[in-house]
């Protein structure tokens, strides 16, 4: 291993020891510092961004094809999570360390973190695993990773801005290849005050495509600050006549859904004949009612998506280098402060992402 500075023999982090509440997140200040593996880079981390998966797999909410009430934290291959764990998935800071087989001149660069385990060499999903639940990830003051998957970004943005971008923007984008959108087509975002959702709503600009996004009550005028064409309350009593007015009559090309539950026939409802509907979350409800007519007479597509291809986290480097999407932080905490961080991010009282930063980088 080559390293820059000596390296502390251990470090501060939060453990997730178990299915269950917030008492399940256990922070540490003993818990050893990771050597990087031959191929894989040592990272201190400067910053790292919450996200929904970290809440649902601690509630082991997930479920099983089988059963979707059952206690489970993955959906598609053998469960890789094993206790205790580091979570975090949106890591950015400082390379300090090599592992055999890496250039030992990456020690300094500035990074954020691909945070997908690709177990294939294509651009196939159908076996994918992500740092902070497969592998430790980066709620911690060091995390080690495949050196691939450290990307240096020239950006003059700060590190908790970066650290807002990985999870929420390469989901979006992946949702936005599987639903093949292009330039002038309408897309319809529920959720978009979220981290996910206010990823999009620049996504789908970055694209040249019309951003419409259905917001819960006091976030829309931030929601419009970032591209939204139009906003629509989450709670009007007829979103497809709602939707149809911001329109100005206009049809919906894309729905690019975080929400389901009590929305989802009127998303179906809301697109036009042909038009795709996508779908990364269900935070208003997983288990919804579907009329197949509304999907068969309309000839609609129906598309699941979940993290990203190693071409689509590139492109979001490109977009941030270039300037056409922005950080949204809707608030900073210090990694010793998690459960105050993770009640926040629950109440979801705020627009775009939280971010733990460990607290020897806190001013």
């Amino acid at each position: 291993m080559s390293r820059g500075l000596p390296l502390p023999e251990t470090m501060a982090a939060v453990l997730l020891t178990g299915h269950g509440g917030l008492d399940k997140l256990v922070y540490r200040t003993d818990v050893p510092v990771p050597r990087p593996a031959p191929g894989e880079v040592l990272i201190e981390v400067s910053a790292c961004g919450m996200n929904n998966t970290d809440v649902w797999v601690r509630e082991g909410a997930y479920g099983r094809e089988d059963d979707p009430g059952a206690v489970s934290t993955w959906r598609r291959q053998e469960p890789t999570l094993t206790f205790p764990r580091i979570q975090g998935t949106d890591t950015a800071g400082h390379i300090v360390a090599t592992g055999e087989g890496v250039d030992p001149a990456r020690i300094g660069e500035r990074v954020m973190v691909d945070f997908s385990i690709y177990n294939r060499d294509d651009d196939s999903l159908a076996d994918i695993d992500y740092i902070g639940h497969g592998r430790d990830g980066g709620y911690a003051e060091y995390v080690a990773v495949p050196a691939d998957h450290a990307h240096v970004v020239r950006t003059g943005m700060s590190d908790v801005e970066l650290a807002t971008f990985a999870c929420a923007y390469l989901t979006g984008e992946h949702m936005l290849d599987r639903a093949r959108v292009a330039a002038g087509e309408r897309v319809l975002i529920t959720g978009a005050s979220g981290g996910v959702g206010s990823g999009l709503v620049q996504l789908v600009r970055a694209r040249d495509a019309i951003p419409y996004a259905v917001v819960g009550p006091g976030k829309g005028d931030a929601v419009r600050a970032i591209g939204a064409e139009a906003v629509i309350s989450r709670e009007t009593p007829d979103l497809p006549a709602a939707v149809a007015q911001a329109t100005g009559g206009g049809q919906i090309d894309v729905v690019a859904d975080l929400v389901a539950g009590r929305l989802f026939n009127d998303l179906l409802r809301i697109l036009r004949p042909e038009g795709r509907y996508v779908t990364a979350g269900a935070i208003g409800g997983p288990v919804v009612q579907l009329d197949l007519r509304t999907m068969y007479l309309k000839h609609l597509e129906l598309h699941g998506s979940s993290q990203g291809t190693r071409g689509a986290f590139r492109r979001l480097v490109r977009y941030i280098e270039e300037g056409k999407v922005k950080p949204l932080v809707g608030g900073v905490y210090r990694l010793s402060d998690f459960h105050a961080a993770q009640r926040d991010f629950m109440a979801k009282s705020f627009v775009g992402k939280l971010v733990v930063v460990p607290d020897r980088k806190w001013s």
